[in-house]
């Protein structure tokens, strides 16, 4: 068990030789900077690994990641993440992508105190609350899976919502924001055709006006 963490060292060597002997030149062009058209706010559950669900390489998809690939606008480190995706790198798609099975989904469905994580999961027990109707009439499985999707589309409204998006979207700045969810059973990503990329979607007190003029 001490020497597992060793076998991550030992994998990137291995990655590294078997990389420069396909494309010599990649970490030339790697260091040279990035410019992903991608931001992609996903669980930080470990079977979800970014790129290889997605057949990207390194350089191709801006990542952030946390407990249920949550949107919260408390959260410094997802809008620092954010605004440097949207006004610096220039991303042309924001992506939220959650996962049947999240685990942080499935603690919120309960009543049992995790302790500090209880503060974060407080914000899904939200999207419960708010989709109360349709949730209640089911269990299990059923119950979960839609519970994912549910909170996919809550967080994909909540970043429409912010400043950040909506100035973009004021300075006419081409951003959708999407909502995606990935299936552990068969790799498969599966879209929830909800694409955003202006405010009209947006009920009217969210809607920021004189963004374009700051």
């Amino acid at each position: 068990m001490e020497d597992d963490y060793a076998l991550l060292l030992k994998g990137n060597r291995q990655w590294v030789a078997e990389t420069n002997a396909v494309d010599p030149d990649f970490f030339d062009r790697l260091e040279k900077g990035q410019k992903p058209k991608f931001l992609w706010i996903g669980c930080a559950d470990s079977r979800v690994p970014t790129s290889q669900i997605t057949g990207t390489m390194p350089g191709e998809i801006f990542v952030h990641r946390n407990i249920a690939n949550m949107v919260v606008h408390t959260d410094i480190n997802m809008l620092s993440v954010l605004q440097y995706a949207v006004d610096v790198l220039g991303v042309k798609h924001v992506i939220v992508c959650g996962h049947y099975g999240c685990g942080g989904v499935n603690a919120a469905l309960s009543n049992k105190s995790y302790g500090l994580i209880d503060n974060w999961l407080r914000n899904i027990k939200d999207v419960h609350r708010l989709h109360h109707d349709e949730l209640i009439q089911l269990k299990g499985r059923a119950l979960s899976d839609r519970m994912v999707e549910l909170n996919v589309i809550e967080q994909v409204h909540n970043l429409c919502k912010t400043n950040i998006v909506q100035d973009a979207w004021s300075k006419g700045q081409f951003l959708q924001v999407h909502g995606w969810v990935y299936s552990l059973k068969d790799g498969i990503i599966k879209d929830l055709e909800l694409m955003v990329d202006d405010d009209d979607e947006l009920a009217g007190i969210y809607r920021l006006d004189g963004l374009e003029n700051e």
